[in-house]
């Protein structure tokens, strides 16, 4: 059977895992007795399954000329034609939510942005707030494997970054074998039981805490996967409270570094004292909480002429939290954030949330935005280039590694930023053109292209993604896509002498 379905396109093999996953919101449904809703999910299952195999059978045994190519091609499918196959369950389900709004909810889980159109989180059944986060969990292993099977070897999703200084390996990736069928079974192995036993450890974390099975179990999802999906409306309103937050932030460090994942199991921990990424990290949810921490606590002196101290470490503790949740591009708000603003009187800017989606977590990561590894390439050469200023003669030390890095990757790194913002630029004039405001389109098309869905509501609090109507969901659609996808992975696909290799 196995030997049979390894002849079908990747394609195919992922519409038969999404089929056969919606048996697991069915199962819930049919535990909380809404029989129609079970229904709907296997029936589903089991066209699309049928559909699949059709599929399957008939582009079986096909060998591509150019497998790289055919992998990414592969890729964008996934992002824009499995989708609507997602949403079947969700518009069978809910009346008011058409093809388009269907469609919208699914990429938006499958890229683990977690934009949704539904404002009141209690007025659908369960098994579909469940389905929402199992496809976001699915999209983060997905992004992960990717990520290391077939960007590493075609030096693309930041990896460039690292074949300037390390050299390329020719297309082998880090398992030294060329074809990327095989890198990614080995992928699917080595990382799949560490992503389920990570998420699985979360979420008896949270339920021994007090949390529900199924709350807990859509937070742990949304965590590993960084899709910020809350069947409650966030982790504010769930029952661990700030011990849960702590844990969170814990599995949070795995969207900033790669390595977090393959060392899980293995004893050899010294890398993250050396991880660049690791190091960033640090400096933004120990540099960024500081300084909000001042702001507030400044201002607390004018609304209270008694400090608390408990408060004091409250607030603190939801900056931590909420800018680690907002670095990761998870969007998850601390219970504790709100206190912080009341302690002092003051709202936080929500610029520095935006700033923070637009950094992202690490490279090969189930984060989005521009990626930490960037980020420090560019803060490198900045940093050589004041040098240079004072002392025009001198030679940048530190070896062929770092000047190359502050060369080379810098410059891959900043036409990647550029490419980006220009990315966020064209969708606020496409935006425009809908009728949404200035704010709202900046808020909007972060938030697509970082994949940080809850960070739309932050320049403006009253902003809904049902109020942008159906057109400005299209854009937004396109934005998801290319942020998960990246501008770079995109260059390469539609580039001519690429199709001609």
């Amino acid at each position: 059977m196995i030997a049979h379905l390894r002849k079908y396109p990747l394609f195919v093999l992922i519409m038969i895992i999404g089929a056969l996953s919606m048996i697991a919101p069915a199962v819930h449904a049919a535990k909380l007795g809404e029989l129609r809703v079970m229904q709907v999910f296997f029936s589903y299952s089991l066209f699309i399954l049928i559909i699949s195999v059709i599929l399957g059978l008939a582009l079986m045994n096909r060998t591509p000329r150019i497998s790289g190519r055919s992998h990414l091609i592969t890729i964008l499918l996934v992002y824009t034609l499995l989708p609507a196959f997602l949403a079947m369950p969700f518009t069978a389900l809910i009346p008011s939510i058409g093809p388009m709004q269907g469609y919208f909810e699914m990429l938006s889980s499958l890229t683990t942005t977690g934009a949704t159109l539904i404002n009141d989180p209690l007025s659908i059944a369960e098994p579909l707030h469940l389905w929402r986060a199992l496809v976001a969990w699915m999209g983060g292993f997905f992004v992960l494997v990717i990520a290391l099977s077939v960007m590493e070897p075609m030096n693309l999703g930041g990896f460039e970054i690292r074949s300037t200084v390390l050299g390329s390996d020719d297309g082998m990736g880090s398992y030294g074998a060329t074809d990327p069928a095989e890198r990614i079974e080995k992928y699917v192995i080595k990382i799949g039981p560490v992503y389920v036993a990570v998420t699985f450890a979360l979420m008896v974390l949270l339920f021994l805490l007090g949390d529900r099975a199924y709350v807990a179990s859509i937070h742990a999802m949304s965590i590993i996967s960084t899709s910020g999906i809350s069947p409650i409306g966030g982790v504010f309103n769930s029952q661990s409270g700030r011990l849960g937050e702590m844990f969170m932030v814990v599995f949070l460090l795995l969207a900033v570094t790669n390595r977090g994942f393959q060392s899980i199991g293995t004893t050899n921990w010294r890398w993250i004292t050396r991880d660049v990424e690791v190091r960033l990290m640090l400096i933004a949810i120990i540099g960024v909480p500081a300084i909000l921490f001042m702001r507030h606590w400044i201002a607390s002196f004018e609304v209270s002429t008694q400090q608390d101290v408990t408060a004091a470490f409250a607030a603190f503790w939801g900056s931590v939290f909420t800018v680690m949740s907002f670095l990761t591009t998870t969007g998850f708000e601390s219970a504790d954030w709100q206190a912080a603003q009341n302690w002092s009187g003051l709202s936080t800017p929500g610029v520095i949330l935006l700033a923070l989606a637009v950094m992202g977590g690490g490279v090969a990561t189930t984060a989005g935005g521009v990626k930490l590894l960037r980020i420090y390439a560019l803060y490198k050469h900045g940093l050589r280039e004041m040098e240079r200023l004072v002392h025009p003669s001198s030679v940048g030390g530190a070896g062929m590694a770092a000047r190359r890095f502050r060369r080379e990757g810098a410059f891959m790194a900043w036409i990647f930023f550029m490419l980006f913002l220009v990315g966020i630029a064209t969708l606020m004039l496409a935006l425009s053109f809908t009728g949404v405001s200035f704010n709202d389109a900046i808020a909007l098309s972060i938030a697509a292209v970082t994949n940080t869905g809850p960070v739309a509501g932050k320049l403006d609090t009253g902003l809904r993604y049902t109020d942008i109507g159906t057109y400005g969901q299209v854009i937004l659609c396109v934005g998801m896509v290319f942020g998960r996808v990246e501008v770079l992975a995109l260059i390469a696909l539609f580039n001519p002498n690429y199709w001609r290799r």
